[in-house]
């Protein structure tokens, strides 16, 4: 196939692709995380087309035995099922939406079954490692401890995810109200209670947030709306809408560092500690439909899915509801 072809077929589709994400983008709010992913699988299905079928060949005469062929070339690529799964649910949405908006007759994607993913349960900490973790924040694992305090608390104590985190600003905070504005996927908003533990570490972060602004500022006024700020203050004040706000990157290593100085495994990431979260409210009795509300999730099999029941906590439950048991 010439070079002119295959541009060709990418041409044709990737216009279709391109506003697709822009309704996700503007429409439904899709993360920038979720548009990149997006982008990047439906470009790769692109390029299959392209490559197997040559650069003229029309969006509808593709069937869901190229998306399965699709499938395979990930495979052979070394691409784990997960991935696959994540790349098939891209086109499935695309292709849901070219049938909605009458550019396909049917959404063909739809008759590929998604590929069954081992079920894993996360690893979670137990409640006295989240505590030792969460309680010895000191400048021995933390180049800057107040922060890196409010943060693991408000991961832990709220179960809020690392991009919610990075996306709060000061005003998202309502004290009177004793509970903080999250934004999740889809800029979805909900409220999530703030501990007291939680409150101490922001309060004390803030003091020294506010008098690090101080000192950059100079004869200046520099101001942010971003809660949690990089430690050199990076970008603040430089161009228009800068904020010196914290990466979720930047979060992951603050969170590894400190979990692996206290004695946790080398995989603990920002999500281990919202998994706790949710784990350890259950096992304390919460009630499953609380812990959905109150880590935002849709569903309620999602939530079932990031929690595990310990085998005391099943051991009480049939002792405390079986008949024979008692």
């Amino acid at each position: 196939m010439s070079a002119a072809s295959a541009s060709g077929a990418v041409n044709a589709l990737m216009p279709l692709a391109a506003e697709y994400l822009r309704v996700l983008a503007n429409e439904r709010g899709a993360s920038s995380h979720t548009l990149r992913a997006y982008d990047r699988e439906l470009h790769g299905f692109a390029a299959h087309i392209v490559e197997c079928c040559g650069g003229e060949f029309p969006l509808e005469r593709i069937e869901h035995t190229h998306i399965r062929a699709y499938l395979s070339t990930l495979y052979d690529r070394g691409l784990s099922k997960a991935s696959a799964a994540r790349a098939l649910a891209a086109i499935r949405s695309w292709f849901r939406w070219l049938a909605g908006t009458g550019r396909i007759e049917r959404n063909v994607a739809m008759l590929v079954a998604t590929p069954r993913l081992p079920r894993h349960l996360p690893r979670v900490p137990s409640i006295e490692q989240m505590n030792r973790v969460v309680d010895s924040v000191d400048e021995d694992g933390a180049s800057w401890p107040a922060r890196d305090a409010a943060i693991l608390e408000l991961l832990y104590g709220c179960g809020i995810r690392n991009a919610e985190l990075t996306g709060l600003n000061l005003d998202d905070i309502h004290w009177a109200n004793e509970a903080i504005l999250v934004r999740g996927k889809g800029q979805k908003q909900r409220y999530v209670p703030l501990g007291d533990a939680a409150a101490g570490a922001l309060r004390s972060y803030l003091a020294e947030r506010a008098a690090k602004l101080a000192a950059a500022a100079g004869d200046r006024a520099l101001t942010t709306p971003a809660l949690f700020l990089n430690l050199r203050l990076r970008g603040l004040g430089k161009i228009a809408g800068a904020q010196a706000r914290l990466t979720t990157r930047s979060v992951g290593r603050i969170v590894k560092r400190i979990a692996i100085q206290r004695g946790l495994s080398a995989d603990v990431h920002p999500h281990t500690l919202r998994h706790a979260f949710g784990t350890h409210l259950l096992e304390e009795g919460a009630d499953l439909r609380a812990i959905q509300e109150l880590l935002g999730h849709e569903r309620l099999s999602t939530t079932q899915r990031y929690t595990q029941l310990t085998t005391a906590q099943m051991t009480q439950v049939y002792d405390r509801t079986h008949p024979r048991a008692k």
